[in-house]
């Protein structure tokens, strides 16, 4: 699977944009009024989502769940940063939807994809919603109903995952400085990125994995 474009799960069934709905999400944003003679008042607000709130709330929901940051994906039609996340600020797609890709905390593929909503922020933010809402199983005692729920979740791991993230980056297999193998990164990033001849978006999602993991075992 890739960060960019979308990977949608085998099987999983498409909205058309005509079922596309709009969202009711958003982000509260408090403000606070300071008047001269000292008084103040507050009020709250609602802004839409940004797709940065909607990876957020994504990565919060995956992270109480134990995911495993070096093995999960958010893929969308959202240009990516650096890191592999979806970048805010970018013109809605034509194809708003989102799919997640991550580990358990056993190690098992999970996958879950929502193109419910017209912006893909909404579509995240509906992701992160019902994570919450299976967590919530676990919560009031019913682990093993929750395992039931995801095995209903189950994603096809990916071709690359057989190799390990030395070789994707390139580094040997006694490499322990995190300083070295992030500059190695950096360097096979240049030639991979899709904006640079020869890159693709596929490379790119394997290196940012693979750069992942490495933080995650030698931090």
């Amino acid at each position: 699977m890739t960060n960019y474009p979308l990977t949608w799960p085998a099987g999983w069934p498409r909205k058309t944009d005509a079922q596309r709905a709009d969202a009711r999400f958003g982000r509260k944003d408090r403000r606070t009024v300071n008047y001269t003679n000292g008084a103040s008042s507050s009020y709250t607000t609602t802004k839409a989502l940004t797709v940065s709130d909607g990876v957020n709330r994504v990565l919060d929901e995956l992270a109480r769940l134990g995911a495993r940051p070096a093995f999960t994906v958010i893929s969308t039609n959202v240009v990516t940063r650096l890191d592999g996340l979806p970048r805010s600020g970018q013109r809605e797609p034509a194809d708003p939807g989102a799919a997640v890709y991550w580990q358990d905390r056993t190690g098992a593929p999970r996958v879950m994809a929502i193109d419910q909503y017209r912006a893909v922020a909404d579509n995240l933010a509906a992701i992160a919603a019902t994570l919450e809402a299976l967590r919530a199983i676990e919560r009031h005692g019913g682990a093993q109903i929750l395992d039931r729920a995801f095995t209903g979740f189950t994603a096809l791991p990916s071709p690359a995952a057989a190799r390990t993230w030395r070789e994707v980056i390139g580094v040997g297999p006694a490499e322990r400085d995190l300083t070295a193998v992030r500059a190695a990164y950096r360097r096979r990033a240049q030639a991979a990125h899709p904006d640079r001849p020869g890159g693709s978006h596929d490379e790119m999602a394997q290196l940012t994995a693979a750069m992942r993991q490495a933080e995650e075992e030698l931090s």
